[in-house]
């Protein structure tokens, strides 16, 4: 199989944590508005199950069309097993390659012995010459190994290209079979109620000012933003899977671009978290008080949130200054530039620092309630 080259330029990765969430936010938000069936098999989503997973056949599971599934599931085994093999013969070969070399350099160095006359010299030569005439052998046949496995997972993969294109014509005919199908046999999707899982123990989750309503929509967009680089990771974390196991080629990008993406993340969505009372708090008394109490709790714990919060932006601001100011980039062979990580920092401090506000003023106003 062909080694796989490519390599995220850092211009794409960036670009794509920004343009990524905005066309998914927009394809979710159409797909609220349009009147289609969920229910019916998607085109759609019958192409990105062949691009993703057709080397195995998940078009046609999804499709109810599984008699070329098997031999799909056939053809991949052996691509996986005709790598396994390249890669195992690779290893040997480099280790063969070595031994030829340490071979050279003795009959190099017993070939002065031999020639100052030393006793055993002569020997020890033939015994080296005879040992790189083994290795090179062994080595001339592991290449001949190392073709036969290559051609046979290529000549696999080949099938499973043919096969995909030929699905690619016929996949809206396999669509239109599967949906009359599911209809002749009365085939529904079972509903899916997703409820709170718990009930908010912040008293002020249903108070609104337009001032907290406002801080509320923003930590809401942010968190709702950052929630789709989610959906960015299941791709790169399949592509590196293929790449590793396919191709024999893993990347040297997408574990460091996941996990700094993840960091991001877990720094932008803080406030929405807060905004939702999803934060890990501990409740030993605080779950027993009445909601005045915890108002009041809250009130004076605010003052700790206001300190950790303040020099989280702040700190945050100061790395990201000093990363800007000379270019910092990771140490790694992909390199990927440092300031916009350190950036996020000040940036969910500062939403941190707006949420939490929001919610000092929704304890406030419940506190000065009458009906409170």
């Amino acid at each position: 199989m062909p080694s796989l080259t490519f390599v995220m330029p850092h211009w794409l990765y960036w670009s794509g944590l920004i343009l990524f969430p905005l066309a998914a936010m927009y394809l979710a938000k159409r797909q609220d508005e349009s009147e289609k069936d969920p229910t019916k098999p998607s085109l759609s989503i019958a192409y990105m199950l062949l691009i993703c997973g057709g080397f195995v056949g998940l078009h046609r599971f999804y499709l109810r069309a599984w008699k070329v599934t098997p031999v799909l599931i056939g053809l991949f085994i052996a691509v996986l097993l005709g790598n396994i093999e390249v890669k195992e013969i690779r290893v040997t070969a480099s280790n063969a390659k070595n031994d030829i070399l340490g071979a050279a350099f003795d009959i190099e160095n017993y070939q002065k012995a031999v020639s100052e006359n030393k006793e055993g010299a002569q020997q020890k030569l033939q015994e080296a010459q005879t040992r790189l005439e083994n290795v090179k052998a062994s080595s001339a046949d592991l290449e001949e190994q190392l073709v036969f496995w290559d051609r046979f997972s290529g000549i696999a993969g080949l099938l499973i290209l043919l096969i995909l294109l030929m699905d690619a014509y016929l996949l809206k005919g396999m669509r239109d079979r599967c949906e009359a199908y599911e209809t002749k046999i009365g085939f529904k999707v079972r509903e899916v109620h997703n409820p709170r899982d718990f009930e908010p123990e912040d008293p002020t989750i249903h108070v609104h000012t337009p001032v907290t309503d406002t801080i509320d929509k923003i930590s809401g967009v942010a968190g709702n933003f950052v929630a789709y680089w989610s959906i960015i990771a299941v791709y790169v974390y399949y592509y590196e899977v293929i790449a590793r196991y396919v191709f024999n080629s893993p990347t040297n990008w997408a574990h460091e671009g996941m996990f700094l993406m993840f960091g991001m993340q877990y720094l932008l969505s803080g406030a929405y978290a807060l905004r939702e009372d999803a934060h890990v708090r501990v409740d030993v008394l605080y779950l027993y008080l009445s909601d005045r109490n915890k108002v009041k709790v809250d009130l004076v714990t605010s003052v700790f949130f206001y300190l950790f919060s303040t020099a989280l932006m702040v700190s945050g601001f100061i790395f990201a200054m000093d990363a800007a100011s000379v270019l910092e980039v990771s140490f790694t062979e992909w390199a990927i530039q440092y300031w916009p990580v350190k950036f996020s920092i000040a940036l969910g401090g500062l939403l941190l620092l707006l949420q939490g506000t929001a919610k000092v003023i929704k304890d406030v106003a419940l506190l000065t309630r009458k009906e409170a």
